[in-house]
């Protein structure tokens, strides 16, 4: 088992605790999110969608149990992309060389992708429909 001061060998990162590593992983978010916005374009669309279905799903939905189900489901499409992007990048950073194991992985993450926003047409059709 390591301890914080072999932990902290490993990665200057990992020593942080308490409201410090709080403040650090905000801003390590926000970074993350600007980065994602500047360099994906699918990912900027589906904040653009968002921007427009979470306030119609806030007007649309009948019940609090909708509305969040349908903002859910818009939100999550947002997470799966981040984390999609997030593989691209580090096998891109591995190499560009084109690879079967590369290639599984994109194309996995972007399988990620297509369940998620399979989900939002799923949920929104329901409750749509109800």
């Amino acid at each position: 088992m390591q301890t914080d001061d072999q932990s902290h060998d490993i990665s200057p990162f990992k020593g942080k605790t308490g409201v410090r590593r709080l403040i650090n992983a905000f801003g390590y978010s926000l970074e993350g999110f600007k980065a994602a916005f500047k360099h994906e374009d699918a990912f900027r669309q589906e904040v653009f969608l968002a921007v427009v279905m979470i306030p119609l799903a806030v007007y649309l939905g009948t019940d609090e149990t909708e509305k969040a189900l349908m903002i859910a489901s818009v939100i999550l499409v947002m997470i799966v992309e981040l984390l999609n992007s997030a593989i691209e990048a580090a096998v891109d950073h591995t190499s560009t060389d084109h690879h079967a194991l590369a290639k599984r992985a994109k194309d996995i993450g972007s399988a990620a992708v297509f369940l998620a926003l399979t989900t939002v047409a799923l949920v929104w059709g329901l409750m749509l429909t109800n």
